[in-house]
């Protein structure tokens, strides 16, 4: 029986900490030209279309040595409206451009605030460990609500 325990627990941490794991990896794909300016290409784009899934439009750096560009694209995730400029960083090699800022760097944690919430329900229910489980269920749902409240308002 203590053998089934002992399994049950190892299991389920190590499902935790997959989850974990996980939700840091996908939000650092982002999150890097965020978080990272020391020689990443950043400026400001105006918004000028939005389609259901992506938002277009010029892009001017703000530092010389970077050239403008007619079109970049960013995730139709932000709640701007045409005309609006947004401060940006261009991913290396593309077109794609992620906001930077406050409302960025939220933004681009998204995944870790959702597995966070998810290894929450593991660690309360299979980990039977539930002050760890409110402390990760608080705070992802803090991190999905700052995100959603700086990029909606």
């Amino acid at each position: 029986m203590n053998l089934l325990l002992l399994g049950r627990r190892t299991a389920m941490g190590v499902l935790a900490a997959l989850l974990l794991v996980a939700g840091f990896w996908a939000s650092w794909g982002t999150a890097q030209h965020v978080m990272l300016g020391d020689s990443r290409e950043r400026g400001t784009m105006r918004v000028a279309r939005c389609t259901s899934d992506a938002c277009v439009g010029p892009y001017t750096p703000s530092s010389a040595g970077f050239q403008p560009r007619e079109r970049v694209v960013i995730d139709r995730s932000i709640a701007e409206k045409k005309g609006v400029r947004i401060p940006v960083a261009v991913k290396p090699g593309t077109s794609e451009v992620v906001r930077t800022g406050g409302p960025g760097f939220l933004h681009a944690w998204l995944p870790l605030g959702g597995a966070l919430l998810l290894s929450a329900v593991v660690v309360a229910g299979g980990l039977r460990l539930p002050r760890t489980a409110w402390a990760l269920a608080l705070a992802g749902g803090t991190l999905l609500t700052a995100s959603f409240a700086t990029l909606a308002f």
